[in-house]
C-alpha cells in the first residue's frame, strides 16, 4: 500500500493487485488507512470486484456504506462512459454530490478530491 502525502493530507493509495470482494474486504482497507492515519483512500476501478457496477447484486451499496459508517472517504479513478445503466449513472452522479464517495476519470482529480475532504477528530 502506498501513502500519498499531499499537501500534509495522508492518502492511501490501493495497490493494483488488491480486488475488494465484499464489504468486510473494504472495511480491512479502510482499517489499514486508519491505522496508517489516513481515513481517505484512492481506488481504481479495477480495485473492485466486476458485480460492483451491476447495482443489482447490492455489492456497491454494501461496500460503500462501510465508507460512511467508518467516516472514511474514497475516489474511485475509472472509466465510466463505457456503463450504459441508467441507474449506475444515477449513483455515481449522486454519488459525486455527496462527497463521501466520489468517481473520478484520473489520479489526479481523485487525489484533489480527497485533499478537500476534512476528516474529522
Amino acid at each position: 500500500m502506498n501513502i500519498i502525502d499531499e499537501s500534509e493530507v495522508k492518502i492511501l493509495e490501493a495497490p493494483d493487485t488488491l480486488i475488494i470482494r465484499n464489504a468486510q474486504d473494504a472495511l480491512e482497507l479502510l482499517m489499514n488507512g486508519n491505522y496508517l492515519g489516513t481515513r481517505k483512500i484512492l481506488l481504481k476501478e479495477e480495485n473492485l470486484q466486476p458485480d460492483f457496477f451491476d447495482l443489482k447484486t447490492g455489492l456497491a451499496g454494501d461496500i460503500l456504506q462501510k465508507f460512511s459508517n467508518y467516516d472514511g472517504y474514497v475516489a474511485i479513478v475509472g472509466d465510466y462512459a463505457k456503463y450504459t445503466s441508467k441507474s449506475l449513472k444515477d449513483f455515481i452522479y449522486e454519488s459525486n454530490k455527496q462527497g463521501r464517495i466520489n468517481f473520478v476519470s484520473t489520479k489526479a482529480d481523485g487525489i484533489e478530491i480527497l485533499r478537500q475532504r476534512i476528516e474529522k477528530d
